[in-house]
């Protein structure tokens, strides 16, 4: 998993590829889960981000996703929650699938990942304390089962569309940026 992402986010600046636990990170403004639409943090790297922070966070996540997104937050959205943790003191909910199961050949790691660097970044337009580190974790690549590859290959994406922001818009940046979403060179491997 560490090659795919080292070669993926090889060219990207500020960006580290770690092998470690959640709970052995370095200390960082934010991380970001990738759960699912409804908030129920009881698997994966959501597991371990509850047992981490206590309970008293999924409960802020759901209690969130109830007002802002009536009960069901869609894949392509995230918000910011804060922890109350010192060297941790954000967590973004950024889902990559409604429910458990396969995401493979979509581009929902992509969707993911450009929704928690929005939310960073709307944060950091009105807030006083500002995020400057963020964690990510492999996203999609548990339950949902995306090739390591695939996943670095997205997110690498989405942090690249963060760093080469557009001067217009329209239908070639609109196709060149949809190919390099869901092709990897000449094969389509996102539907």
């Amino acid at each position: 998993m560490c090659s795919a992402f080292r070669n993926r986010f090889a060219t990207l600046p500020n960006a580290r590829v770690t092998q470690s636990r959640f709970e052995d990170l370095e200390p960082h403004d934010c991380f970001v889960t990738a759960g699912n639409s409804f908030g129920l943090m009881t698997a994966g790297i959501d597991a371990a981000v509850v047992r981490y922070f206590g309970e008293s966070l999924m409960q802020s996540v759901q209690h969130c996703i109830l007002d802002r997104f009536l009960g069901e937050q869609p894949v392509g959205t995230a918000f910011i929650v804060p922890t109350g943790h010192r060297t941790i003191p954000f967590l973004t909910h950024a889902p990559t699938m409604r429910v458990p199961g396969s995401i493979e050949g979509s581009d929902k790691v992509y969707a993911a990942t450009w929704a928690a660097i929005l939310a960073v970044h709307a944060h950091n337009l009105e807030a006083e304390h500002k995020i400057q580190v963020i964690a990510l974790p492999a996203m999609g690549t548990g339950f949902g089962g995306v090739p390591f590859d695939e996943a670095a290959r997205q997110m690498a994406a989405a942090y690249r569309h963060y760093l080469e922001l557009p001067t217009r818009l329209d239908w070639d940046f609109v196709v060149q940026r949809h190919k390099t979403i869901c092709y990897d060179g000449d094969r389509q491997v996102a539907r």
